[in-house]
């Protein structure tokens, strides 16, 4: 490999924030990497999935949500991986993307969004205001093995992942479990955060632990609005399909120009909508100080038609598990007492049913401003500021996503074709097949760690370069000591077969195999001396560490190689 191809596929490795931004094609290696682990598969073993076999994916996605919501915290340490520094980071990518597009696209280099960012200080929210020198955090991205063995750590219950982890998670597992196509699902990634689009039902987003339906999108509570805050103030960066990506910064497109166009137009078409009876009771929930100018109708209660005003119907609905303007309306005003319902319509308040009927019959669009006028005058004698008021409706109901542009140059690319009626077995095989001609499935593999069919070097590289919480941990120890230490500790590595964990997961989950734990060892050594040699040798159960001091472990990965590093060099050999 070239230093460049070098980085890229070292890259895979780690998957930090600020590698699958340079290289967008490790976003749906990690993807790839989580459906060739058997540890998704074994979910389909699970009762509450053997139970909905038959069923459609829908039902399924929607069980996949509770089995991630019981399953893995959200994971917002951004320490977990350790420290770096901007300018390393930066000096490593500056012949992909320059330094000022990269700090206006990535939160660890200055990010700090539009006005609604800076407005709620979003860098204080996601803790980043402390790094404001040269000092910043890894962000890294975790495979499923990873995800899951955060159970080890006595400060977590369950599993966890940040937001990009979680939707490398949810695509795959939507793929195996749910036997969603890959198709039919697109990953949106902007400067904080990662989320995926799967074209089923109407459209569903994938936001951290939960989904999000077109009815949730509109339903006005604080967990819609926060599930919105990306879309709605961030640029895209990258889309990552099965068929290739699309990134705001790069000319050139490897993914399907006709189908990024067909998911614009889902996207958009699930992120607007109508006046309706429901999207106005909506918007009045969340924007509550309308509230005072509206009233609602029940038809159908006894001795003839009431009225009760909004925001006495919303502290009634507050309290009940009925809501208003839904299927539940009517069982809702049922819950209301007697002097709460008016049995005249209050003559200063607009009725939100009168409205609707009066938007319908006009066949206005409140998203066409010329037709917006009338709907202006109609509402003034009772909203004082009605244009303000139309002006927030729309927007809550329409917005266009700030996605990468069709002015790229698309270029054809082979699309990663597996399907839900393969098994593990089978989908590995394919992959396997077109390493050589397709580059994310061959970045997959290293993602996955199979340490049988990859080159070693960038997994050293990795190791030795970026892995820092090993360096801090054992930094009062001497080299002995941290022998001693790595032996004691549990001998299991996280990754089943010949696959190899980074030195930073060994040392965050406590346990790791010995050749897992040799690498450990060398990226401390070199850390503290690096022109020192060191020799790696592996021979089936037998590991050798041979420098200044030796060492020895025993692993059961089964591996044959040597590994020479001399300063900034490393050397493999079978």
């Amino acid at each position: 490999m070239n230093n460049g191809q070098l980085e890229k596929y070292s890259s895979a490795i780690t998957l930090s924030d600020m590698e699958i931004f340079v290289f967008p094609e490790l976003m749906y290696s990690l993807v790839l990497a989580n459906i060739m682990s058997p540890v998704i598969w074994r979910w389909r073993d699970e009762k509450c999935f053997k139970k909905l076999d038959g069923k459609g994916s829908y039902k399924k996605l929607l069980r996949l949500k509770q089995f991630i919501l019981d399953n893995y915290e959200f994971n917002l340490d951004l320490e977990t991986w350790g420290l770096t520094r901007q300018e390393t980071e930066l000096k490593r990518f500056e012949d992909h993307i320059s330094p000022e597009q990269i700090a206006n696209s990535n939160a660890l280099f200055g990010y700090h969004g539009d006005e609604y960012y800076f407005d709620v200080d979003i860098r204080r929210h996601f803790g980043l205001d402390k790094y404001d020198s040269d000092i910043i955090p890894y962000w890294k991205t975790e495979t499923v093995e990873a995800m899951d063995s955060f159970a080890l750590k006595t400060s977590y219950k369950t599993g966890a992942g940040e937001c990009v982890s979680l939707a490398g998670l949810y695509a795959a597992a939507a793929f195996i479990v749910c036997q969603i196509p890959l198709e039919d699902i697109y990953m949106i990634l902007t400067p904080l955060h990662s989320q995926n689009f799967i074209d089923i039902n109407g459209g569903v987003l994938t936001n951290n632990r939960r989904i999000v339906t077109k009815n949730m999108w509109f339903n006005g509570t604080a967990l819609s609005n926060k599930a919105q805050r990306a879309l709605r103030n961030e640029q895209i960066t990258i889309v990552a399909h099965n068929t290739g990506n699309i990134h705001c910064l790069y000319d050139e497109a490897t993914i399907d120009e006709v189908g990024y166009e067909g998911f614009l137009n889902k996207l958009n078409d699930f992120v607007s909508s109508s006046v309706t009876r429901l999207t106005l009771a909506n918007f009045l929930r969340f924007n509550h100080e309308y509230q005072k100018y509206f009233q609602f109708c029940c038809a159908g209660c006894k001795g003839g038609a009431k009225f009760v005003r909004a925001e006495v119907l919303y502290h009634y609905e507050h309290g009940s598990r009925y809501r208003i303007a839904d299927a539940t309306h009517e069982k809702l005003i049922q819950e209301v007492s007697n002097e709460d319902l008016i049995p005249d319509k209050v003559s200063d308040r607009m009725c939100c049913k009168q409205l609707c009927a009066f938007i319908e019959y006009e066949n206005l669009d409140i998203h066409k401003e010329s037709e917006r006028q009338k709907i202006c005058e109609y509402l003034a004698p009772f909203v004082p500021d009605a244009a303000g008021f139309l002006d927030k409706l729309a927007d809550f109901l329409h917005f266009v996503p700030q996605s990468p542009l069709n002015d790229k140059k698309f270029i054809d690319s082979m699309p990663i074709n597996i399907s839900v009626e393969q098994s593990r077995e089978e989908i590995i095989e394919y992959l396997q097949s077109i390493r050589d001609r397709n580059a994310t499935a061959n970045l997959a593999f290293y993602t996955f760690r199979d340490m049988e069919s990859c080159r070693w070097a960038p997994f050293v590289k990795a190791a030795i370069e970026r892995n820092p919480v090993s360096i801090e941990k054992t930094e009062s120890m001497d080299t002995d000591e941290i022998y001693s230490w790595l032996l004691e500790m549990g001998d299991e590595s996280i990754y089943s077969g010949n696959r190899l964990a980074a030195p930073d997961e060994v040392v965050n989950f406590g346990t790791g195999d010995g050749l897992e734990k040799c690498f450990l060892l060398a990226n401390i050594m070199h850390k503290r001396n690096p022109e020192q040699n060191i020799e790696i040798n592996v021979n089936k159960s037998k590991v050798k560490l041979e420098s200044e001091l030796n060492f020895d472990f025993e692993t059961s990965k089964n591996l044959s190689k040597k590994i020479v590093i001399s300063g900034s060099h490393i050397a493999e050999f079978d």
